[in-house]
Protein backbone atom coordinates (compact mmCIF):
# COMPACT_ATOMS: atom_id res chain seq x y z
CA UNK A 1 0.00 0.00 0.00
CA UNK A 2 0.96 3.50 -0.98
CA UNK A 3 1.62 6.46 1.41
CA UNK A 4 -1.07 9.24 1.18
CA UNK A 5 -0.92 12.94 1.16
CA UNK A 6 -4.20 14.58 2.78
CA UNK A 7 -5.83 17.86 3.18
CA UNK A 8 -3.19 19.10 5.66
CA UNK A 9 -0.82 19.30 2.43
CA UNK A 10 -3.28 21.94 0.90
CA UNK A 11 -1.89 25.65 0.59
CA UNK A 12 1.15 24.10 2.44
CA UNK A 13 3.00 22.21 -0.53
CA UNK A 14 6.09 21.95 1.86
CA UNK A 15 8.46 19.87 -0.16
CA UNK A 16 10.36 17.67 2.43
CA UNK A 17 8.52 15.08 1.85
CA UNK A 18 9.61 15.35 -2.15
CA UNK A 19 13.47 15.95 -1.38
CA UNK A 20 13.66 12.58 0.78
CA UNK A 21 11.70 10.37 -1.54
CA UNK A 22 14.55 8.08 -2.88
CA UNK A 23 11.65 7.34 -6.19
CA UNK A 24 10.49 10.56 -6.91
CA UNK A 25 6.52 9.45 -6.39
CA UNK A 26 6.23 12.79 -5.07
CA UNK A 27 4.73 15.82 -6.85
CA UNK A 28 4.44 18.73 -8.57
CA UNK A 29 7.83 19.34 -7.64
CA UNK A 30 9.42 22.78 -7.55
CA UNK A 31 10.73 21.89 -10.90
CA UNK A 32 7.65 21.39 -12.49
CA UNK A 33 6.35 23.64 -14.27
CA UNK A 34 2.82 23.88 -12.65
CA UNK A 35 4.17 23.86 -8.81
CA UNK A 36 2.83 27.34 -8.04
CA UNK A 37 -0.86 26.40 -9.79
CA UNK A 38 -1.60 22.97 -7.99
CA UNK A 39 -3.11 23.17 -4.63
CA UNK A 40 -0.99 20.64 -2.61
CA UNK A 41 1.38 17.51 -3.07
CA UNK A 42 0.24 13.91 -4.28
CA UNK A 43 1.74 10.59 -4.19
CA UNK A 44 2.06 8.31 -6.99
CA UNK A 45 0.68 4.95 -5.60
CA UNK A 46 2.25 2.72 -8.12
CA UNK A 47 5.75 4.42 -7.65
CA UNK A 48 5.90 4.70 -3.82
CA UNK A 49 7.61 1.91 -2.20
CA UNK A 50 6.39 2.35 1.23
CA UNK A 51 9.82 3.28 2.02
CA UNK A 52 8.87 6.21 5.21
CA UNK A 53 11.23 8.61 4.37
CA UNK A 54 8.37 11.23 3.82
CA UNK A 55 6.08 10.68 6.40
CA UNK A 56 8.67 12.55 9.36
CA UNK A 57 9.37 15.16 8.10
CA UNK A 58 6.43 16.64 6.92
CA UNK A 59 5.74 19.68 8.96
CA UNK A 60 1.95 19.42 8.81
CA UNK A 61 1.36 15.39 9.31
CA UNK A 62 -0.15 15.34 6.52
CA UNK A 63 1.25 12.08 5.29
CA UNK A 64 -0.43 8.81 6.41
CA UNK A 65 1.77 5.48 5.99
CA UNK A 66 -1.09 3.18 4.19
CA UNK A 67 -4.50 3.63 2.88
CA UNK A 68 -5.84 2.07 5.95
CA UNK A 69 -4.73 4.42 8.56
CA UNK A 70 -6.30 7.29 7.04
CA UNK A 71 -9.04 9.36 9.01
CA UNK A 72 -12.36 8.05 7.45
CA UNK A 73 -13.01 12.10 6.86
CA UNK A 74 -10.27 11.91 4.51
CA UNK A 75 -10.40 8.81 2.68
CA UNK A 76 -10.95 10.64 -0.61
CA UNK A 77 -7.57 11.46 -0.53
CA UNK A 78 -6.76 7.92 -1.49
CA UNK A 79 -8.38 8.25 -4.63
CA UNK A 80 -7.92 12.23 -5.09
CA UNK A 81 -3.66 11.16 -4.65
CA UNK A 82 -3.98 8.39 -7.53
CA UNK A 83 -5.74 10.56 -9.95
CA UNK A 84 -3.89 13.65 -10.03
CA UNK A 85 -1.27 11.12 -12.39
CA UNK A 86 -4.35 10.79 -14.60
CA UNK A 87 -5.68 14.39 -14.21
CA UNK A 88 -4.02 16.95 -12.59
CA UNK A 89 -6.93 19.46 -12.47
CA UNK A 90 -9.31 17.27 -11.54
CA UNK A 91 -7.49 15.91 -8.37
CA UNK A 92 -6.98 19.80 -7.55
CA UNK A 93 -10.80 20.10 -7.82
CA UNK A 94 -11.68 17.41 -5.71
CA UNK A 95 -8.79 18.42 -3.20
CA UNK A 96 -10.27 22.06 -3.06
CA UNK A 97 -14.17 20.56 -2.88
CA UNK A 98 -12.74 18.94 0.31
CA UNK A 99 -11.04 21.43 1.72
CA UNK A 100 -14.44 24.57 1.18
CA UNK A 101 -16.88 21.43 2.53
CA UNK A 102 -14.70 20.56 5.72
CA UNK A 103 -15.48 22.04 8.84
CA UNK A 104 -12.52 20.58 10.48
CA UNK A 105 -10.62 22.13 7.70
CA UNK A 106 -11.76 25.13 7.56
CA UNK A 107 -11.24 25.79 11.52
CA UNK A 108 -7.83 24.28 12.27
CA UNK A 109 -4.64 25.47 10.72
CA UNK A 110 -3.15 22.90 8.58
CA UNK A 111 -0.84 21.45 11.20
CA UNK A 112 -3.61 20.48 13.91
CA UNK A 113 -6.14 19.02 11.04
CA UNK A 114 -4.79 15.57 11.71
CA UNK A 115 -5.22 15.42 14.98
CA UNK A 116 -8.55 17.06 14.69
CA UNK A 117 -9.96 14.22 12.36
Amino acid sequence: MAYVITDPCIETKDTSCVEVCPVDCIHPTKDDADFEDRVMLYIDPDTCIDCAACEPVCPVSAIYPSEDEVPKSQKEFIEINALYYEDADGADRKATAHRESCEICNNHEPKDRKDAH
